[in-house]
């Protein structure tokens, strides 16, 4: 189990810490972008609507609370505006005069109806940078089209590369492509941030799914340029590159390994001693070995081999070997295993309600000025009253009059 508390970072440190953030998205990609941002110092404030954001019905409950809310939302002030109001638009417009960024992730010409496009809040606020994720990008035929992670990854070709070769595409029962989106979308943040110290200006940083999705396709563009190949899915292997899959034991299990380099190559061939491998003019270089005829053949000569061990005493072996190998980890191998807990990649976060939870650490890992975790996800509109009066300057009797006006929503007892 975990057995590291949460980092004790506190309000206003971390690298970013100064950057004022506003976030008005929903479910993940834009969620999770600005949990990095949050991470690593900078003050973000979740504009939701008094609904919530979905993400907060996503995932496993405990009762009523949400696990993955507590998780992605971490770090971050929650505020409930209904931006369906006039007085909740302006408020919105308000928060982020006052911000550095602006995250948001719907559809493209929903913030401009709003009256929260790019060119009416750079009016207010010149130095406006505004990170824009949606499925298509903010130009082009599709740009309208609603695009979920999923559909992009197959507009973006990576599902027609995932799975079996005899089998429909596949697909990875996690959000990898609005994760991977999230990071291009940080990055482009704090890269204009960046470019901001030399200019003055903002700018907007358009982050579409299906290209966040196809920049995983980097070495099949050209090859498809020049030779005309489209690749099929080749289950576990990667394409062009073997030996690298998975392999069978003895005891049913399975073993990882990746040995396309040469240097590696001559390793696992001296594990499996085979000395013949490395003359067989089939496999004498990557590239012979990375065609399909060759990976088939050599992927049977090691899953041969493999399934004469049990998957334990192999992965020994491999591994004083320096072969590049692992089983593959269930989320219980991954809580029993000592080298997450040293690099405090399971964290307790304390929760009002249950306690704590475990949570996955901050990634990546900064030697002089590390991220951290400050507070688990706050509950819906915690923090309207405060954002209001501390960062707009409205006393208590206008706030009770807005919320009487359902522009905002204040939690109960508050």
């Amino acid at each position: 189990m975990s057995d590291h508390p949460a980092t004790a970072a506190t309000a206003g440190t971390g690298p970013l810490a100064g950057l004022k953030v506003i976030e008005i998205c929903t479910t993940i990609a834009g969620p999770a972008c600005t949990r990095l941002l949050a991470d690593f110092g900078a003050d973000v404030i979740k504009i939701e609507p008094p609904e919530g954001d979905p993400v907060r019905q996503m995932g496993r409950h405990v009762g009523d609370v949400s696990l993955y809310a507590a998780s992605i939302l971490r770090n971050k002030r929650s505020i409930a505006l209904d931006l369906k109001t006039p007085q909740g638009r302006e408020l919105a417009a308000e928060l982020i005069e006052r911000a550095d960024i602006l995250v948001e992730n719907n559809r493209p010409g929903v913030m401009e109806r709003l009256g929260l496009g790019y060119e009416a809040l750079a009016a207010r606020n010149p130095g406006l940078v505004m990170v824009r994720i949606s499925g298509y990008g903010q130009s082009g035929p599709y740009a309208e089209r609603p695009g979920y992670g999923a559909i992009c990854e197959a507009v973006g070709g990576v599902r027609h590369m995932t799975g079996d070769p005899d089998r429909p595409p596949a697909r990875v029962a996690l959000a990898t492509t609005d994760y991977l989106s999230s990071v291009y979308a940080a990055f482009g943040a704090v890269t204009a941030i960046h470019a901001r110290t030399k200019t003055g200006k903002g700018q907007v940083v358009d982050v579409a799914l299906y290209e966040a999705a196809f920049t995983q396709m980097e070495p099949v563009v050209p090859a498809y340029e020049k030779l005309g190949q489209v690749p099929m899915r080749e289950g576990a292997n990667l394409p062009s590159m073997a030996p690298n899959s998975s392999y069978p034991t003895r005891d049913g299990g399975w073993v990882l390994i990746a040995a396309n380099s040469q240097p590696t190559w001559r390793r696992l061939v001296a594990v499996m001693q085979q000395p013949e491998l490395l003359t067989d003019p089939r496999f004498e270089t990557i590239q012979a070995r990375g065609k399909p005829e060759n990976m088939k053949a050599i992927d049977a000569i090691i899953a041969e081999w493999t399934r004469g061990f049990d998957a334990a005493p192999l992965e020994e072996l491999l591994r004083e070997g320096e072969v590049p190998t692992t089983r593959v980890y269930t989320i219980a191998d991954i809580y029993a295993d000592p080298h997450f807990r040293s690099r405090a990649m399971l964290l307790q976060v304390p929760h009002p309600v249950l306690g704590h939870t475990t949570q996955s650490g901050v990634v990546p890992r900064l030697s002089a000025t590390p991220g951290g975790i400050r507070h688990t996800g706050p509950d819906l509109g915690a923090d309207t009253r405060t954002v209001l009066t501390d960062e707009l300057g409205l006393g208590a009797e206008r706030i009770d009059e807005l919320a009487a006006a359902g522009a905002v929503r204040l939690p109960v007892g508050h």
